[in-house]
């Protein structure tokens, strides 16, 4: 008895992975009605289940899946094409043999489902044809034969398969059993089916914590044993060491689950909601690779499942609206899964109508949600968030799809239940984004430790870029302050500064007096930044422990772990760090959409502009590319060589070009040291420009500001060293035309930078 009921159980997991194949498999029979090879898997996959329900006893079931089978035995043959309604038809086979497994599973009974409706269904598509088409032999054509072998126990015509039952029960049941007696045993199915076992979730997890007990304790051992001269301890600790490693990477790898077999079952969701709406939508997914732990697939499964359906009935709009709008009939839906900061970020993308803002206004004004003076002050971002109010919605009408109060509150609340969050972008007429990022859950990771402020903080590697230390000279030149914001120029690329210290308002007393400064260089959302903090110590793996409720508001923590000295060190979030310093908008929108309007708009791209003036009256910028420094010097260091206005620099003699004098008029002149510029006040501003190593300052009256603009330059006015006007934050600004001033005023300078490039 105890045979039957593992053999059961080994059933009912092997039809339910069948089932969600048989999904994918119909509905990509749907646009390829000629695909012989899927036709006979999925002929064989029915065949199975069928034959072992008689075994098993399961009348309902065999009679379900019988004249499904029937049904298909003539598509696998040529007799009947596969329709849409034959699809649909299937499809609900499908759904049956799904329920009343469930029903076996959860009440060790076929249940009291009334299917005889499917059943009178598929036989009425069956029968369709008949005399419609000559009767094909029995035997499966031999073009198909070749492509799609079947076992024996598939040989008879579908007449015969009712009485089949009992004989092909055994190789059924082989097979359910991971071995198949009507396949050779060099068939490819039949050694990945030998070479797996299942293995229950929850002695999974049981190995995974204690795989992160055994972590912990080895960097403790680690740690004790570096204090203590032992050659056996050295060597037994390293041995250690390295099969914890290896245990954890192996323990990790098979909790580890792609987020394709969520998307799976997609496909068929949108073409039975599309069918239902009277809608066409194609599904595309990138990134179904993406791993992710079982829990967390278990835990998005039903969210992502909502949002698919909101995005088929609210988003994407009706062929008719599409055409007059200007679309293609057909909807697309885009799905897109990375990993990012220690992050998994999952996008579900829509090319619909968009979110209607005045609608969601009306609507939250109606129930008393906000005031009318309110909602005239809501910004798009605080209207969109209005959706994820409970039961708030916009249907017009309840249907069997939406309009029961049941919205994006139900979304926001199970990601969040993880420790996820949820954000949405929408635009009219183009469509909407929804955006799911997952932070770091119970795992292993490798992670940069540091200090700051006197504690320790772990870093995830998977941010982490590259490490910089600059001496206290090198800190005094090396950062410079741009619009208030700290930079440093790494090799050419201006680098925001974010201190630790003061973003977590620490105490950093501890801090080297010496005016070291250490770079931790971080990308979060394709963005690069630098994190100052006291020191670095080194990497290791470590055990994340997932914060308390308590702390959930914290978003610049993504979790805890325990040290090898047993105290408790936070782990940063870069992508919060990021958002709190302002250097990641956290209202950023990375749909697709905007991408594809900046596309659009390729020539007016915005560019980085440096804003300066060389008097009261002449305003002009230059690219910021074309900026090395900003820097202020005392005048008392200007010297002069040869007539020319001059001074030491880097370890080179740096001329100086005055832009006001050179500018002056018409005739571009030398800068002097009778310039007014030069003589006048305590400090002068320079923009310095390198090319090739070779470094020239332009002295201007003031810097004013960094900014963004889409540029249309105008050459109304000719003028040495002025290459056009444009309008920068709704004033006329001349453009610079750096190298035409050096090359009339300073030619050996450009001659000695090409010379150094050649």
């Amino acid at each position: 008895m105890a045979e039957l009921d593992d053999l059961v159980k080994e059933f009912l997991v092997e039809s339910s992975e069948n089932l969600d194949r048989l999904d994918q498999d119909f509905v990509a029979l749907e646009k390829d009605a000629t695909a012989r090879d899927r036709l006979a898997s999925i002929f064989r996959t029915i065949h199975t289940i069928k034959g072992t329900c008689g075994f098993l006893g399961l009348s309902k079931l065999e009679s379900v899946t019988h004249v499904g089978e029937s049904l298909l035995s003539k598509l696998r043959d040529g007799e009947m094409t596969a329709t849409s309604d034959i699809i649909s038809g299937l499809l609900a086979m499908v759904d049956a043999v799904r329920e009343i497994l469930a029903s076996i599973e959860s009440a060790g009974n076929e249940g009291n489902g009334d299917y005889t409706k499917i059943i009178a269904n598929l036989t009425r598509l069956k029968d369709a044809a008949q005399g419609a088409v000559a009767p094909a032999a029995p035997a499966v054509p031999a073009a198909v034969a070749p492509a799609a072998p079947v076992a024996p126990a598939e040989a008879p015509t579908p007449d015969e398969h009712a009485g089949q039952a009992e004989l092909d029960a055994p190789a059924a049941i082989a097979k359910a059993a991971g071995g198949d007696s009507g396949k050779s045993s060099d068939s490819p199915a039949s050694g990945s089916a030998n070479s797996a076992i299942r293995v229950d979730v929850g002695l999974l997890d049981k190995l995974m914590n204690l795989v992160g007990e055994l972590v912990l304790a080895r960097n403790q051992i680690l740690q004790f044993s570096a204090t203590l001269e032992s050659a056996t301890l050295t060597g037994s600790t390293q041995r250690l060491n390295l099969i914890t490693t290896e245990l954890q990477e192996g323990v990790m790898k098979t909790r580890m689950q792609p987020i394709g077999n969520v998307w799976s079952k997609f496909p068929r969701i949108v073409r039975d909601l599309a069918q239902l709406c009277g809608k066409q939508v194609r599904v595309e997914m990138e990134g179904r690779e993406t791993e992710l732990d079982k829990t967390i697939i278990e835990a998005i499964k039903d969210p992502l499942t909502h949002i698919i359906r909101n995005s088929v009935d609210h988003g994407i709009e009706t062929p008719e609206r599409r055409r007059t709008a200007g679309k293609k009939e057909e909807g697309r839906l885009y799905l897109r899964a990375f990993h990012e900061g220690g992050q998994v970020n999952i996008e579900i993308i829509d090319d619909g109508g968009g979110v209607p803002l005045d609608r969601v206004k009306a609507k939250a004004m109606e129930r008393g949600l906000v005031s009318a003076e309110q909602a005239a002050k809501m910004t798009e971002r605080e209207v969109l968030n209005l959706l994820f109010l409970p039961g708030f919605s916009t249907a017009e009408k309840i249907t069997n799809v939406s309009g029961r109060g049941v919205g994006l509150d139900v979304v926001k609340t199970n990601i969040e239940k993880i420790g996820g969050t949820v954000d949405l972008q929408s635009k009219l007429g183009e469509g909407t984004t929804l955006r799911i990022r997952i932070p770091l859950t119970l795992a292993i990771i490798p992670a940069l430790v540091i200090t700051s402020g006197g504690d320790r903080f772990a870093i995830p590697q998977v941010s982490l870029l590259e490490l910089v230390r600059l001496e206290p000279e090198q800190a005094r030149k090396g950062v410079e302050s741009i619009r208030g914001t700290p930079v440093y120029r790494l090799r050419g690329n201006l680098l925001p500064l974010v201190y630790l210290n003061k973003e977590l308002r620490t105490d950093s007393a501890d801090k080297k007096g010496d005016g070291t400064v250490n770079i931790v260089v971080l990308q979060a959302d394709e963005r690069q930044f630098g994190l100052v903090v006291d020191e670095i110590n080194d990497t290791e793996e470590i055990v994340v422990k997932p914060l308390g409720k308590f702390f959930k508001g914290l978003t610049t923590f993504a979790g805890a772990t325990i040290m090898g000295d047993g105290r408790v060190a936070l782990i940063l979030d870069v992508m919060g760090l990021a958002q709190k310093s302002n250097v990641v908008s956290d209202n950023k929108d990375r749909s697709v959409h905007e991408m594809e309007s900046r596309t659009k708009d390729a020539g007016t791209s915005r560019q980085a502009m440096l804003l300066f003036r060389i008097s009261d009256t002449r305003r002009m910028a230059i690219p910021l590319s074309l900026v090395a420094r900003l820097e202020e010097f005392p005048r008392s260091a200007i010297e002069h060589s040869g007539g020319q206005a001059v001074m030491q620099y880097r370890g080179q003699i740096m001329p100086l070009i005055s832009l006001s004098e050179a500018l002056a008029d018409t005739r571009l002149r030398l800068a002097s040291p009778t310039q007014p510029d030069m003589q006048t006040g305590d400090t002068i501003q320079v923009i310095v420009y390198t090319k090739n190593d070779v470094s020239i300052g332009l002295v201007v009256d003031r810097i004013m500001d960094i900014v963004e603009e889409c540029l249309n330059v105008q050459r109304t006015i000719v003028r040495p060293g002025v290459l056009g006007s444009a309008v920068i934050e709704k004033k006329v600004t001349e453009l610079l035309d750096v190298e035409s001033v050096i090359r009339t005023i300073l030619p050996q300078a450009i001659e000695h930078a090409d010379a150094k490039a050649a």
